[in-house]
């Protein structure tokens, strides 16, 4: 990731800078060749133009063999240049039987003695020994040698002497030094474009990974200014990455997120990591996210203060599950404290009724005796209801599992809130979607919804429109973080006047209504009654623009025994 930190623009891959190679291609090296030989034959062609008057013969051989040469250059040039044909088996002998013959025809129109003619064989045997494999090389210096001993022979008349022989040495020694070091050379070319393949694979990859992953990730340099921003933290900081790479970054990140902010700063004064972290992001708008964040800083020789990566990420839905989860271990506690409760007073409250009515009937009750007790017996009898509703709500079990088809129990809820006294004659109730088979408890579900959709009409003030929508999701439609795979969406959507946003974010909590004499334990038991399917429960609702409760049920539950 530090390689690709220092990437030009966001969205493009970072420039790669080639190394410089311990030996030049074969395509180079021949290029050089064919230029020496070039410029060796024309220098032959003038000097033969020189002595054709005294040396007729040495002329017309040379100009022979320039022609030869210039033959040879100009194929093995198409061949590499412009046809760019792998080389075949006889490609490089022939170059370098021209080569030798070249060299041979310059040490016979030089003169056998001259100083020139072993460095001209010398310099054959190490150019080949570079180009050609092992065995090829061994060839070719072998037949060199073997000229240069027919050459020197033939033009001396002393016949070969120590100088002679030391100079075949020399041939030899030379190709088996320029050889070795070529092998070795070659073979370490071999690896380091081996390496620089893996490389660049490795940055394509790691590329494509920055671009694509649901985490943000920006770096920022020692000078505060942006180094490198990928789509995902361009999305989240609203930020426009292409243009703001290269420039000073840290005032726009403090706007946005004032915990992202500090972490890069003291990422760059005093290398301090971040290895867990939480903060918020603040949005054009107005709105806010929470996001998790961690950093790590890096140290370039060329910088006097570290460089800072940030990873983030929104974890809004992660927050969520975690108050969804928290919210029904409350549930979970207050429902056992109910029914003990419940259980404790229902009791004292029967015998207190019981008595009371008794003394009302005595014969020395008078009239404002018997009113009092008839107080009395109301008040005792609507304490019963409560009570009866606090067994209700710590009751809430899925006590069995059978096959229920949503749309079915979608459309008996709608039909029995349309007879209830509380619901509008002009209240529009609708039912849509598909029949969606799960397993789960039939009345706890069709509890469940009638409660929401009868709070909908309860709440309306005037005419109202009411939806329910069944749908089947697959696991990438379902909130992240939450354990179910597969399952349905039941949706009941109203366009009624909202939630208050004083009671929101309590609105499943027990005892909380926004209905005036109501008991504030409806959504309380429909969120233990999801809970108890596995399910997942969440509310969108603002002032005036009505409120949506989506619920996520799994296509299998296990039913749970009554506590």
């Amino acid at each position: 990731m530090h390689a690709d930190a220092t990437s030009g623009r966001a969205g493009a891959p970072p420039p790669t800078r080639r190394p410089a190679k311990s030996l030049p291609d074969q395509r180079t090296l021949l290029s050089w060749l064919f230029a020496g030989r070039l410029a060796l034959a024309l220098a032959m062609l003038l000097a033969a133009g020189v002595v054709s008057n005294r040396r007729p013969d040495a002329a017309f051989g040379v100009s022979i063999g320039v022609l030869i040469a210039f033959t040879v250059t100009t194929y093995g040039a198409w061949a590499v240049f412009i046809r760019r044909q792998p080389f075949t088996s006889i490609f490089l002998p022939l170059q370098a039987a021209a080569d030798l013959g070249l060299a041979t025809l310059l040490v016979y129109f030089l003169g056998a003695s001259s100083t020139l003619a072993p460095a001209i064989y010398v310099l054959v045997i190490a150019a080949y020994a570079v180009l050609m494999p092992l065995r090829a090389g061994v060839v070719t210096a072998i037949i060199a040698s073997v000229v240069y001993a027919v050459v020197s022979t033939h033009f001396s008349a002393e016949g070969p002497d120590l100088a002679f022989w030391a100079q075949l040495l020399v041939f030899n020694v030379v190709f088996a030094v320029v050889a070795f070091l070529g092998y070795r050379l070659r073979e370490a070319d071999t690896e380091h474009e081996t390496l620089q393949t893996e490389l660049q694979r490795v940055r394509l990859e790691a590329d494509d990974i920055l671009h694509n992953i649901r985490s943000g990730v920006l770096t920022v340099d020692p000078m505060g200014r942006l180094a490198f921003i990928n789509p995902t933290a361009a999305r989240l900081l609203e930020l426009d990455g292409e243009d703001l790479v290269g420039r000073p970054v840290l005032d726009q990140l403090k706007l946005r997120s004032s915990e992202l902010w500090a972490a890069i700063v003291a990422g760059i004064r005093s290398g301090r990591k971040v290895g867990r972290g939480e903060g918020t992001v603040m949005r054009e708008d107005g709105g806010m996210f929470p996001i998790g964040l961690s950093t790590t800083t890096f140290e370039q020789q060329a910088q006097d203060a570290p460089s800072v990566t940030a990873i983030f990420t929104d974890i809004s839905d992660h927050k969520q599950l975690q108050e969804l989860h928290l919210r029904a271990e409350r549930l979970e506690a207050v429902a056992a404290l109910s029914a003990s409760l419940a259980h404790e007073i229902r009791n004292p409250l029967a015998s207190i009724r019981s008595s009371v009515e008794q003394l009302a009937r005595g014969r020395h009750a008078g009239e404002d005796e018997r009113v009092l007790a008839g107080l009395i017996v109301r008040e005792s009898d609507r304490l019963s209801r409560i009570l009866s509703e606090f067994l209700d709500f710590s009751r809430v079990r899925a006590t069995r599992s059978e096959p229920v088809d949503l749309y079915a129990v979608a459309t008996a809820a709608v039909r029995l809130v349309r007879e209830h006294p509380d619901c509008r004659p002009d209240a529009a109730l609708t039912v849509e979607g598909e029949h969606m088979m799960l397993d789960g408890d039939e009345d706890l579900i069709h509890r469940v919804m009638v409660n929401l959709v009868l709070n909908a009409a309860q709440a309306a003030r005037g005419p109202v429109a009411i939806g329910v929508s069944i749908k089947g999701v697959a696991e990438a439609e379902l909130p992240p973080g939450s354990d179910i795979d597969r399952g349905a969406r039941l949706t009941i959507r109203d366009n009624g006047p909202g939630i208050p946003d004083e009671i929101r974010d309590h609105l499943f909590e027990p005892f909380v209504s926004a209905r005036p004499g109501g008991s504030g334990l409806g959504l309380a038991i429909v969120q233990r009654a999801v809970e108890a399917h596995r399910g997942l429960v969440f509310v969108d609702s603002a002032r005036g623009t009505g409120t949506t409760f989506t619920i996520f049920l799994p296509a299998t539950t296990v039913a749970e025994g009554i506590a």
